[in-house]
């Protein structure tokens, strides 16, 4: 007869037990506050800074009177930060129109895009044929074009983007279907004095099939034999979210909008090939970052001089999380890539080649933000324009600037000072899409704000080998049915696939005796039951 064990497996993510990332304090900003308008409620809320200007984008914008009603909607709407140095809050609509009188008050009803219809999107123009369909369907069902992370500056002047096409269906007979991926767009985006500008490159880049690749974020650097600044010579890299984590793709700038030319990471083999993974993939050995994402960002820390990823996970509780690239933990024997950075000597924000030679830390939690009244918060993100004279990569500047010019304006002094800050990237700023009214249809919804104050980095500890280190007082437990076979991984895919099991339970290190405690009773049951043969 043959027998069928549950065997139960402790998993511990190799890594070194130190960190870099303490948070010393969080501070709550509040709301954004839209004074040009009467009334707003958008989601979303991703930033750029071009120009001089910080530029915030939204997904879904709608404008209300003082009593509800609504007096605009577009699926996507931008603003400046009015005045980023002395209140990170305050915003700068563009495209309002007075829209009618407050019968209260007598006040005027401004708006912003006074259209009460979806069929012109908004700030990012729909083709002619996403209108014909919008202007058709009246809004039941509606294509529409949400940016969903933070654009890439490729200069001081400009930045791009790969935003979401989605196809909404307010009435669907299987409520899962209520938003598809259609594909995903590339912008343009600059800031004039006039307003921010978006321009669409091509229709659609990525079909919906695929991993909306650049939909989390997206990185600009240099190639692997690039010598010099030339910008039409780099290497983007274009992170999304897939069922079983991130994903990986890349792409020259020049081939940006042909995907026939994009490459994808293999994990298994540690190299770019040909064929994209499939959206759905459960093998998370093929998953550059295995793990549960919805909104986030990748961007170089110039605090921590690495890449960071600050996100929300798919589970609805209000979390941001954070991991950084370790420099220690070095995927692959590649000379150029050892221990502590490009050959050994660090890397700077171009070096996005890093993320493929070098494993990720463990998650950790990094702030739980409040949520509003009508649910859960989604759509968090970071925006490390602030506080920050090094958000630019050095090579975006003009090539005639100086080194010692090569740092942009301080913003956010009213919050915090740069005497006083301790260096640039120690303060962060997060920002999330609170519910004050939840529901798909009336719902009111408003963008929060915090910063994030991280702790001095402590010493490292130099450990030569891995260790086994308890991430906010949990052990991860694995459950996994086999016949008589347990499987143990540390290999190079612990950072990026080390996570085999399909399962896994977080169990409080404080129940950790009781559990153990139930997970040996087989083992003594049968012993007792041979001595007793």
């Amino acid at each position: 007869m043959a027998l069928f064990f549950i065997v139960y497996s402790v998993l511990i993510t190799p890594v070194s037990g130190w960190s870099p990332i303490i948070v010393k304090s969080v501070t709550e900003l509040g709301p954004q506050v839209a004074p040009d308008v009467t009334h707003v409620s958008r989601d979303g809320g991703y930033s750029v800074l071009l120009d001089g200007n910080i530029v915030w984008l939204y997904d879904d914008t709608e404008c209300l009177d003082l009593g509800g009603k609504q007096l605009s909607f577009a699926s996507n709407t931008a603003a400046y930060a009015m005045d980023a140095n002395k209140n990170v809050s305050i915003l700068q609509d563009f495209g309002v129109e007075v829209v009618g009188k407050d019968k209260k008050n007598g006040k005027a009803d401004t708006a912003i895009l006074a259209d009460t219809t979806v069929a012109t999107g908004g700030w990012i123009n729909f083709s002619s044929d996403e209108i014909d369909f919008n202007e058709k369907h009246k809004g039941i069902e509606r294509v529409a074009i949400w940016p969903g992370t933070n654009p890439v500056p490729y200069s001081t002047s400009k930045a791009y983007l790969l935003a979401p096409l989605v196809y909404v269906d307010s009435r669907p007979r299987d409520p899962s279907k209520r938003y598809q991926a259609r594909g995903m767009t590339l912008l343009s985006i600059t800031a004039p004095s006039s307003g921010p500008t978006a321009r669409r490159q091509a229709n659609m880049i990525i079909p919906g099939k695929e991993v909306a690749y650049g939909g989390f974020s997206s990185l600009l650097g240099y190639t692997t034999t690039a010598k010099q600044q030339d910008l039409s010579d780099r290497d983007v890299y274009l992170v999304g979210t897939a069922d079983g984590g991130l994903q990986l793709a890349r792409a020259r700038v020049a081939d940006l909008t042909d995907f026939s030319k994009y490459t994808f990471w293999d994990p298994v083999q540690l190299r770019f090939t040909t064929k994209p993974p499939k959206p759905d993939e459960k093998d998370y050995r093929k998953v550059y970052l295995p793990g549960s994402f919805s909104y986030g960002s990748v961007f170089y820390s110039p605090y921590f001089k690495t890449f960071i990823t600050v996100y929300f996970n798919k589970f609805v509780d209000s979390t941001f999380r954070i991991r950084y690239l370790d420099l220690n933990d070095p995927v692959g024997n590649d000379p150029v890539w050892p221990k502590r950075g490009k050959h050994g000597k660090g890397i700077a924000p171009e070096d996005t080649e890093s993320l493929v030679k070098y494993g990720w830390s463990p998650e950790q939690e990094l702030y739980r933000s409040p949520p509003g009244k009508g649910g859960f918060n989604y759509a968090g993100l970071a925006h490390p324009e602030y506080w920050n004279r090094q958000y630019y990569a050095p090579s975006l500047y003009p090539t005639s600037t100086s080194a010692s010019h090569r740092r942009n304006p301080w913003y956010g002094s009213k919050v915090i000072s740069e005497k006083t800050a301790g260096g640039d990237g120690k303060h962060l700023l997060l920002s999330w899409t609170s519910q004050m009214k939840g529901g798909f249809n009336g719902g009111i919804y408003q963008i929060q704000l915090a910063k994030v104050e991280f702790g001095t980095i402590p010493q490292d500890s130099g450990s030569e080998f891995p260790s086994a280190a308890v991430s906010s007082s949990m052990l991860t437990f694995s459950l996994a049915s086999s016949a008589l076979s347990t499987s143990t991984t540390f290999s190079n895919a612990g950072r990026n696939a080390s996570r085999l099991w399909n399962h896994e339970f977080h169990i409080p290190f404080e129940h950790l005796g009781v559990v153990l405690g139930l997970l040996l009773l087989p083992l003594f049951w049968l012993f007792g039951f041979l001595s007793s043969g």
